[in-house]
């Protein structure tokens, strides 16, 4: 028996890359998966429901169980369609893993406002839009008084919380993202509803375009040697993440090859007090000491 048996999953963006890998593992762990995928490219124009419909295929082909889904995660009926068809087509909702986003990456004097509401519109809204949804089915399916055991998935990136130049509104996005994922921790619990974070190191069409990564992860020459940068290397933390007995809820991953790390929330560093509100010039003064600590400025800074 697999280690999801029995579990319903949405994954968005699973018609490629990371999210295919999640959505091949899932049904391989024994979830029934609804592949959800627009089909545009990798900045977000156009539409193809070929991608999901391919993956779809995959999973029946190995003895799994599927469906194909075209909404944009970011479209409010759309994401509300997305949840329906989970429950239309498998009965139930146990897992929502946030997967879909774009790349639009431009500097900042240069972007613009289209470049910017792209991006935050697919990743951000895209990440709320199911989630709310999701999380007003398991609200009901509470109040109703059926025992919950949810689990959503989303995905931030080190772009976000390590910060890349050339990429403020994914950067942006994807920093928003882990807090949000923090926020529906403390408010799903309720429900029954865990909520964790990753951000994945991995070889996908988003990475390959990246300035100055892509080429640094091409598949290795050898055929025996490790792909650090194989998408499928993700998938493994996913799945565990939407298993009915995992622990975590409210936490952030990096994920990359064989490396599963937690990361640390904002907490605080060093600083001055007193009980009085200070001057400007005897703040200044007092901040001196702190201006090079390490983490007093953006890494690269």
């Amino acid at each position: 028996m697999g280690t999801l048996e029995g579990r319903v999953a949405i994954i968005t963006g699973a018609g490629r890359g990371i999210g295919r890998e999640h959505a091949l593992l899932y049904a391989a762990e024994g979830a029934k998966v609804v592949v959800n995928d627009l089909g545009g490219s990798a900045d977000g124009t156009g539409a193809d429901r070929s991608a999901a419909q391919e993956v779809v295929d995959e999973i029946k082909a190995a003895g799994g169980e599927a469906v194909a889904n075209g909404d944009n995660v970011a479209d409010w009926e759309g994401a509300q369609r997305l949840v329906n068809a989970a429950v239309e087509a498998f009965g139930d909702l146990h897992v929502l893993v946030n997967n879909a986003g774009i790349l639009r990456d431009r500097v900042l004097i240069n972007m613009t406002e289209a470049e910017w509401d792209a991006v935050v519109n697919v990743h951000l809204k895209g990440h709320f839009a199911p989630t709310r949804w999701a999380a007003a089915y398991w609200r009901e399916q509470t109040k109703a008084g059926h025992t919950v055991n949810a689990s959503v998935v989303h995905t931030s990136s080190t772009s976000g919380l390590f910060s890349n130049s050339g990429q403020t509104n994914y950067g942006a996005a994807k920093s928003g993202i882990a807090t949000f994922s923090q926020i529906c921790a403390k408010e799903l619990s309720r429900y029954g509803v865990r909520s964790n974070a990753i951000a994945p190191a991995a070889r996908t069409r988003l990475t390959l375009s990246t300035p100055g990564l892509g080429e640094r992860i091409a598949a290795p020459e050898q055929a025996d040697k490790f792909d650090d940068w194989d998408p499928a290397n993700i998938s493994p933390l996913v799945a565990y993440l939407g298993t009915a007995d995992c622990p975590f809820s409210g936490s952030t991953f990096y994920v990359q090859g064989g490396q599963v790390k937690l990361f640390k929330s904002w907490e605080f560093g060093d600083g001055v007090d007193q009980d009085a509100r200070w001057e400007v010039a005897d703040l200044a003064e007092a901040m001196k000491p702190f201006a090079d600590l390490p983490y007093a400025k953006a890494p690269g800074a």
